[in-house]
């Protein structure tokens, strides 16, 4: 089993940075397809950013733009970058892993993930 552990999160003003990191360990299916969520209170966890193991990306797209998902050579890492963020992206935060790669139209979607990370919260005030 993969083992995802997120940070970086914390408070930030509207229109502030932040880069949330994922540092993974485990199996080796964690080199595949793997995403960013959030979940803000009340509401459903919801797709931010995935990227598949050939280092292609899908948005969101209320962050197409605005943040970049990204992860070192070793494939050991993963970022998501956040720029010019808005209090709609106040939310916890999550790293996960597929564990495959999966088809365009399943990258943003929380259950085709199998492992994730306890999550980071982000908040940021208007």
């Amino acid at each position: 089993q993969v083992q995802l552990v997120e940070s970086g999160g914390g408070s930030v003003q509207a229109g502030g940075s932040l880069r949330l990191s994922c540092a993974a360990s485990g199996y080796t299916y964690s080199t595949y397809c793997m995403g960013w969520f959030r979940q803000a209170p009340g509401k459903e966890r919801e797709g931010v950013a995935a990227i598949d193991s050939d280092g292609n990306t899908k948005y969101a797209d209320s962050v197409k733009g605005r943040f970049t998902i990204s992860h070192d050579n070793a494939k050991n890492t993963l970022y998501l970058e956040m720029n010019n963020l808005k209090p709609e992206d106040n939310a916890v935060y999550y790293c996960g892993a597929a564990g495959k790669d999966l088809s365009w139209w399943g990258r943003l979607l929380p259950t085709a993930y199998k492992s994730w990370g306890q999550g980071t919260q982000v908040t940021v005030s208007s």
